[in-house]
């Protein structure tokens, strides 16, 4: 652990500078594209008036750059990012390719800079992450070893663009690493720290959004209200991710070559800009007004449904781009229009709301909902109708879609996942309570050679224990190294079977009133 902690050092300074080029990219390519002038500040695209043709051509040229860089230079590079870490993880060893590493940014950068409806941090995420991969593919390292230090590159690039260490680090947990351990957390702590540090020089130290609460608290009302905003964001969670997966479906219907595609849903950009130019871009300044109270009605309903439908409609043609931003857009337009009706707390109050809700509905990281929410507006008073907006969501979300959007796509190539994090039923039975001590298995352990178990070992190190042997019998010896008998594959069932009977059997142990 200490070790790949100290590896994973140079990893988040580099995956801060990834995120700073990665912006500094997308604001030269905006201001080339629509503004004419070489700069890098991060501009939006809809923020003066541009000619209609402007607007329409210039994200299908960005989408036809995207489609050959993808199809001459990596297909990697196509979707939004996380997935595509993910799969990485799953089924390479961790393993990116260097090239990604180049590619990734610069079609990310073409894409939002002509006006794509996407994020930064979905791009980040798989530089970071191929940053990460590529130092722990020239040294000796494991597997496991690997994934560390991708994560901790992705995770890195979260914290810096967003400058939300804890909630980077939460993303890490729920969504990439699959694990919750000493080995694996340390690192990414370290990486994303690190990453923290770097970005206050280049990038400023202060919150995104910061909001002003004046101290204002929820009340009980308040609280109760924010179940509404979590409703209505599980329904824009499940739609958006429908309609992604429906478009996903009907792009892969079309005559065409996979290329084109993202010239196709730079079209459907392009109409959508012509209706509300201010949902083209990464859109923080439009994020911005929403939290803070000053957008306009206009604003609030143009974003929320012109937002969303370019949004999902094109990525599912398999352009490059994240889907944070878009998210927190999105989110934030909702709570906007919901809060018309509800009680005043403070500015931006239901905004903030709504963008947890569809944090948590539409990424299932309830969690990393909250603790963003928080870290980006700093209106950490009101927590807890945060939390309940971003629980709410995430609950019907569940219940009513099999997978999210960032793993019905994994899903689709032949992955299963899970997120249920639960104790191991073989780390709470020990080979004491399996042991087979009957003559005839005290004869086959005499006759047995290689390693042997303790009576106090679990049922886990008996299956590794087998596993590296190719064995399905072990002997078991007491503490004074006596034979006692054996265990056998067989028998690691007899754990799973408890955990199974513990979630399928009801029983009532105790009755509320004694029968007479």
């Amino acid at each position: 652990m200490p070790v790949i902690a100290l590896l994973a050092v140079p990893v988040g300074a580099l995956g801060a500078l990834a995120a700073w080029v990665l912006l500094k990219l997308i604001g030269l390519v905006t201001n080339l594209c629509f503004y004419g002038r070489v700069s890098t500040q991060l501009v939006a695209p809809g923020a003066a008036a541009h000619p209609w043709w402007q607007i329409l051509l210039l994200p299908i040229v960005g989408g036809l750059i995207v489609g050959l860089m993808a199809r001459f230079g990596s297909e990697k590079i196509r979707g939004h990012g996380m997935p595509e870490a993910i799969e990485s993880i799953l089924t390479r060893g961790s393993i990116v390719e260097p090239k990604v590493a180049v590619l990734k940014p610069i079609s990310s950068a073409i894409s939002i800079g002509t006006g794509g409806p996407f994020g930064a941090e979905g791009p980040i995420i798989m530089t970071g992450g191929a940053i990460g991969s590529i130092l722990a593919q020239h040294l000796h390292l494991t597997a496991d070893e690997r994934k560390v230090l991708l994560v901790s590159g992705s995770a890195a690039g979260m914290a810096a663009t967003f400058n939300s260490p804890l909630a980077a680090i939460l993303l890490a947990v729920e969504l990439l690493l699959f694990e919750w351990r000493p080995r694996s957390f340390v690192p990414v702590c370290a990486a994303v720290a690190v990453a923290t540090v770097v970005r206050a020089p280049i990038l400023g130290s202060g919150p995104i959004f910061p909001v002003v609460t004046g101290g204002a608290h929820a009340s009980a009302l308040v609280d109760a209200l924010a179940v509404t905003i979590g409703v209505c964001g599980a329904v824009v969670a499940v739609g958006a991710t429908w309609l992604v997966y429906r478009a996903e479906d009907a792009f892969a219907r079309l005559p065409l070559h996979w290329m084109w595609w993202p010239a196709i849903g730079g079209l459907i950009i392009g109409v959508g800009g012509l209706v509300e130019p201010q949902a083209l871009g990464v859109g923080y300044n439009v994020i911005d007004d929403l939290l803070t109270g000053h957008a306009t009605v206009n604003l609030i309903v143009g974003i929320l449904v012109v937002k969303t439908l370019i949004w999902s409609l094109s990525l599912g043609s398999g352009t490059s781009g994240g889907v944070l931003a878009p998210i927190f857009m999105i989110g934030g337009a909702l709570g906007a229009a919901v809060g018309l009706g509800m009680p005043d707390v403070f500015p931006g109050f239901w905004a903030i709301l709504g963008l947890a809700a569809v944090v948590g509905g539409v990424m299932r990281s309830p969690l990393t909902g909250v603790v963003f929410t928080m870290e980006l507006t700093q209106a950490w008073s009101v927590v807890l109708p945060v939390m309940i907006a971003s629980v709410t969501a995430y609950a019907i979300s569940v219940m009513v879609l099999r997978r999210s959007v960032l793993t019905e796509k994994i899903a689709r190539r032949g992955l299963h996942l899970t997120r249920d994090y639960t104790t191991d039923p073989l780390e709470t039975f020990f080979c004491a309570d399996v042991v087979h001590r009957d003559p005839d298995s005290l004869r086959l352990a005499r006759a047995a050679s290689g390693p042997t178990l303790g009576m106090r070992d679990t049922l886990r190190h008996a299956a590794y224990l087998m596993a590296d042997n190719d064995v399905e019998t072990v002997p078991v010896v007491a503490d004074d190294g006596e034979l006692v008998g054996v265990v056998r594959l067989s028998d690691l069932l007899i754990a799973r079977r408890h955990d199974l009977n513990e979630a399928t059997e009801r029983e009532r142990p105790r009755r509320l009133f004694i029968r007479p």
